[in-house]
């Protein structure tokens, strides 16, 4: 059984921008970050979309943004529904992914 997110269309919309707002603060292309996290075009576009997708994948996908963010010396936008308390919320649901490092 596929597991998907529990967010209502605000919290949806609202995370997949500031995803997109993190995406564009690391200064990389979503290819790059898609090839970093083992995700094709597909699977790239349905995590920062939010819509659909693996919710393992979105969570993967803002820790890695944020480190990029963290990295290039910028202060990342904080995630308002994707807290670190929702974190061990999902944690009981499904299990998460540690996101890859760079260097």
């Amino acid at each position: 059984m596929e597991t998907v997110m529990s967010l209502n269309a605000e919290e949806r919309a609202r995370t997949a921008a500031e995803l997109r707002a993190n995406l564009e603060l690391a200064g990389v292309g979503a290819d790059l970050v898609g090839a970093e996290l083992g995700f094709d075009g597909g699977r790239l576009a349905e995590a920062l979309g939010v819509d659909d997708a693996d919710p393992a994948d979105v969570w993967v996908l803002r820790d890695h943004l944020e480190d990029l963010v963290v990295a290039v010396g910028r202060a990342p936008v904080p995630y308002s529904v994707l807290t670190e308390e929702a974190r061990a919320a999902a944690e009981r649901w499904f299990p998460l992914r540690k996101a890859p490092r760079r260097g």
